[in-house]
């Protein structure tokens, strides 16, 4: 078993070999490179795969031997000093490393079709691996040194694939607004991780922990100063986890191709603060304050993300929002110390949100022909609706996905949602109403996604549009035969001599060079489909398959986390995942209770749900199904035109929601435009002040210079009359003081 163990640290390495043999290949050997581009999602999932099998196998041994395993390596020593570096294998680690590469490789699944007709193909796959094995480095870190390492690392991967598209001007404002927002809470990482440091002399987590709680017992610290410490350091899981205030870059970051935010922003990056928060929480529970304060920003942020999402257009973005609202009851389950339910919570919700991003990604592929290539159109729910007639696979997923989200059971995310708001009465009844009020929230915006994306009527119309079935070199899946691409005639007669290549957001779809389909390589066909030329269309099998995988996790793996023993069997996996935490922790994490007290309480649960979701459905529904109805405020009317109710309170709900809680303005106005007032005042000083004193010297002295030029003309006559004239000037300039 040990050996296994010895082994461990290969898992962060893995996806390496894809990004270095990307990288030297489009330095070297750019051609050649391109040619054999579908090569790379093969090796891309076949190593991420090999990670799975680590991941698993360690996890397996986690509940079979409830124990944890450090390795540490000197990296370097000075006198007194030493830093090591080191992988840490614990129930954390296993846990995170499963949802990293299972969501991962069905992403790199879904990404090869989806990315299949992107000039920057190579580079997406470069990146992905990229940002895997930064992930994985994260999370089996063994010291905050090595964490910070690697949540850098993160950072920048996030920077460079949120503005993949970087020529288009919102996604590289996009990419840089993530940046700036992080840099915020990870210079508060930073400062929390040198004075953690300064306290207990040591980086490593075990050294840590126990040095601060004996230096808290003793008062040996400064109580003052270790909360400011604490607070910076969730100051950086804050940014990282999308939590209020610094919230903003993520639903920018939509900007980014779907498999991004289905990786990025729903199952990984965004988990990336949460991990920290759980990692660091023996350090956190010992100060009392910061608990609190965690537990109220997970409240804040739950309950905003719920109002934010309820007016969004772009299906995107109102997944993005609802992916803060449910990193907020995360954070929350954290806060009040629910170690075990915040767990549970980032697993079932991880599957659920990768299974709604990759569907939204499916639905925005099967508008493009129709919409034209762009986002706006394309990602736009008021110009959606009827779909399930069309791509009735992705219904189906991404209604099981919303329902899953909802809480209703037994999809994974009801066990999860429910055991923190059961834990969160026991903490306060005040945050247990706002969780239970945020739940039918959740409820009533992702039905109203899924009822103004699916049910209704088709609100492009088709009559003037004619599609025909082609294929073309850019839909050739490394995973299926083909995958046909249905091309407006009039859009591809118009392109018949162009040799151009294809861009995600181009106008046109062109025919790709000759010579490039003569080296592209054709690879199997068991994923083979018949399609027609009906639009929208289902999306290619390459695509659909992550769907289907993703949806089995939603159904099935909120079961782990059961919690009961009756006798026969004991159903809570997870509490067993967990054993080893509780030496740490100093609890008991087994949740076990009678089916009557979970009953009462999923009653309760799914009755706000349902509450929600028929809302919902009442004011989106297909009976009041119209163009007009994405709107909330035009929700409340008869069937007809005529309005019978238009509350005031509505529209500032809607107006709250639609731009986005005023904050992005607030910062604009109080924070960017101040910071540039007091940039331009600086320089004006600068320039005029310190710069004008400087060259008035200067060219004071170079007029005086110029001026005694003149005079010293070598005449003792003229000198002597100078001398005269200053003698008797300050003699009169003297006594003229002294009267």
């Amino acid at each position: 078993m040990e050996h296994i163990y010895q082994y461990a640290w290969i898992i962060p390495l893995l996806p390496l070999p894809v990004t270095m043999s990307i990288g030297f290949g489009l330095l070297l050997v750019p051609t050649a490179t391109k040619n054999i581009r579908r090569i790379w999602a093969f090796y891309s999932v076949l190593f991420l795969s090999i990670a799975m099998v680590f991941s698993v196998n360690l996890s397996i041994q986690q509940i079979n031997g409830s124990f944890i395993y450090q390795y540490l390596w000197s990296w370097t020593i000075h006198n007194d000093f030493s830093l090591e570096f080191g992988y840490l294998i614990d129930p954390l680690t296993s846990i995170m490393s499963i949802l990293i590469t299972t969501v991962g490789i069905m992403v790199l699944i879904y990404s090869d079709n989806y990315m299949s007709h992107d000039q920057g193909y190579l580079r997406f796959f470069a990146y992905m691996s990229f940002f895997n094995a930064s992930m994985l480095g994260l999370v089996t870190s063994s010291n905050l040194i090595q964490i910070y390492i690697f949540w850098e690392l993160v950072g920048v991967c996030s920077y460079l694939l949120i503005g993949f598209w970087f020529t288009r001007p919102i996604a590289a404002n996009a990419c840089q607004k993530a940046f700036v927002t992080n840099r915020v809470g990870d210079f508060g990482l930073l400062l929390g991780i040198l004075g953690f440091y300064w306290m207990t002399g040591s980086f490593e987590f075990r050294d840590l922990f126990e040095t601060f709680n004996k230096l808290i017992h003793n008062n040996g610290v400064n109580s003052l100063f270790a909360t400011l410490c604490a607070f910076l350091l969730f100051a950086g899981a804050v940014a990282k986890s999308a939590q209020f205030p610094l919230h903003v870059w993520l639903p920018d970051a939509m900007e980014g191709p779907t498999p991004i935010s289905a990786l990025i922003h729903a199952a990984t990056m965004v988990a990336a603060g949460i991990f920290l928060v759980a990692r660091l929480l023996p350090l956190f529970t010992v100060i009392p304050y910061i608990m609190n304060f965690i537990s109220l920003i997970g409240v804040i942020t739950l309950l905003l993300g719920a109002t934010l999402a309820l007016a969004q257009r772009d299906i995107k973005r109102s997944l993005a929002y609802s992916t803060m609202s449910q990193l907020g009851y995360i954070m929350l389950a954290l806060g009040i110390g629910s170690y075990r339910a915040a767990l549970f919570h980032l697993i079932t919700h991880a599957y659920s949100k990768a299974l709604l991003f990759l569907g939204s990604g499916s639905i925005i592929h099967s508008m493009e022909p129709i919409v034209g290539y762009s986002p706006d159109k394309s990602q736009n729910m008021a110009l959606m609706g009827g779909l399930r007639r069309y791509i009735p696979i992705t219904k189906i997923t991404f209604l099981l996905g919303t329902l899953s989200l909802c809480g209703i059971p037994p999809l994974a995310c009801f066990w999860s949602k429910d055991e923190i708001l059961n834990d969160s009465w026991l903490y306060s009844p005040i945050f247990a109403i706002i969780a239970s009020l945020t739940a039918g929230l959740t409820a009533f915006y992702m039905f109203r996604t899924y009822l103004l994306t699916f049910e209704g009527y088709l609100h492009v119309h088709l009559k003037n549009y004619s599609g025909i079935k082609k294929s073309s070199l850019y839909s050739i899946s490394l995973w299926g035969k083909k995958a046909p691409k249905f091309i407006n005639k009039r859009l591809l007669l118009s392109a018949t001599n162009s040799n151009e290549t294809i861009s995600f957001f181009s106008k046109y779809i062109y025919k790709p060079n000759e010579n490039v389909i003569k080296k592209t390589r054709h690879f199997s066909t068991f994923f083979e489909k018949k399609y027609t030329s009906i639009y929208p269309h289902e999306s290619d099998n390459t695509m659909l398959f992550p769907l289907l995988v993703l949806v089995l996790f939603t159904l099935f793996i909120g079961f782990i986390g059961i919690p009961f023993d009756q006798g026969i069997m004991d159903l809570d996996l997870l509490s067993k995942w967990l054993t080893p935490s509780e030496k740490i922790f100093h609890t008991n994490l087994q949740n076990n209770g009678d089916w009557h007290e979970f009953i009462t309480n999923a009653i309760y649960s799914v009755s706000i749900a349902s509450f929600g979701i028929c809302v919902a459905s009442i004011l989106y529904g297909s009976i009041y199904s119209s163009f007009q109805n994405f709107d909330l405020r035009n929700s409340f009317v008869k069937m007809g035109s005529k309005r019978i109710f238009f509350d005031p309170i509505v529209n500032q709900i809607y107006n709250w929601s639609y731009h986005r809680g005023y904050i992005d303005i607030f910062y604009t106005t109080v924070l960017t435009r101040s910071i540039r007032g007091l940039s331009e005042l600086t320089y004006f000083f600068d320039r005029c002040v310190i710069d004008g004193i400087i060259n008035g010297i200067g060219v004071a002295s170079f007029l005086i210079g110029e001026g005694l030029k003149y005079i010293g003309g070598g005449r003792i006559s003229s000198y002597l009359f100078l001398y005269l004239f200053y003698y008797v000037s300050i003699f009169l300039l003297v006594y003229f003081l002294n009267l």
